[in-house]
C-alpha cells in the first residue's frame, strides 16, 4: 500500500516501518523456518520471489504492511541498519470487497529473542490504531492456526472474540467491532505513538 510508504510509527517497544527491499533478505531467512511456515500457513519462496512479493505488497491497495523493529535496539545503535533490528511484521488485508471497513490483521514476531516481550501486542495495537484513524476501519478479524495458542490469547487480550472455527483449515477466526468505547480504548492504548516521516533506512 502506497499510503504508508513514507510513514514510520514509534512506540515504546517497537517501531513500525514500511516493508522495503532492504528488509527482504532477513525476511527471507525467517521464512525458511518450518515453524513460521506452519504458523503463518506460508509456502517457502525463493529470494527473487520474496523481492517480487515485497514490490507487489507496496503497490497493492488492499494490503498495508509494516516491518516491526526492536525499538530498544534501533534507538541504542545510531546508524545501525534496520535489517539488524527486525523483529517481525504486521499486516492489514482489506480484501472484503463488500465491506471496506473490515481489515484482517496478522502479526508475526519472527525473531525468537523478541518473543514473549509484548512486541506483538504493541505492534497489533499500533496497526489497529493506524487502520482506524487512517484507513477508516471499524472491524478487525484475525485468522489464526488452532495450534497457535499464544497468538489466540494475545488477540483475546485485545478484546477480540472468537466467532468461527474451521476444522478444514484448522484455524480460528476472531473479530473485534470498533464501538465507540473500543475506539476510545484503542486510542488511549496508542496515545504514546509518534508518527514520523520515513525514508528508506532512516
Amino acid at each position: 500500500m502506497r499510503l504508508n510508504q513514507n510513514v514510520s510509527l514509534l512506540g515504546k517497544k517497537v517501531v513500525l516501518v514500511p516493508y522495503t527491499a532492504e528488509h527482504v533478505p532477513r525476511y527471507h531467512e525467517w521464512m525458511k523456518s518450518e515453524e513460521l511456515q506452519r504458523l503463518t500457513a506460508s509456502e517457502p519462496l525463493t529470494l527473487e520471489q520474496e523481492y517480487a512479493m515485497q514490490r507487489s505488497w507496496r503497490e497493492d491497495a488492499d494490503k498495508c504492511t509494516f516491518i516491526v523493529l526492536d525499538a530498544a535496539k534501533w534507538q541504542a545503535q545510531p546508524g545501525s541498519t534496520e535489517e539488524s533490528c527486525m523483529a517481525g511484521d504486521v499486516n492489514l488485508f482489506l480484501t472484503d470487497l463488500g465491506d471496506p471497513t473490515l481489515g484482517e490483521i496478522e502479526v508475526m514476531i519472527a525473531e525468537p529473542s523478541c518473543r514473549g516481550q509484548g512486541f506483538g501486542t504493541e505492534a497489533a495495537l499500533m496497526m489497529m490504531s493506524y487502520g482506524v484513524t487512517k484507513l477508516g476501519l471499524t472491524k478487525f478479524e484475525a485468522k489464526i492456526g488452532q495450534g497457535n495458542e499464544p497468538s489466540i490469547r494475545m488477540f483475546q487480550k485485545l478484546h477480540f472474540e472468537q466467532v468461527a472455527v474451521s476444522s478444514v483449515f484448522q484455524e480460528v477466526t476472531l473479530r473485534l467491532m470498533m464501538s465507540e468505547p473500543e475506539r476510545q480504548w484503542l486510542l488511549e492504548q496508542t496515545s504514546h505513538v509518534e508518527e514520523q516521516p520515513y525514508r528508506d533506512g532512516s
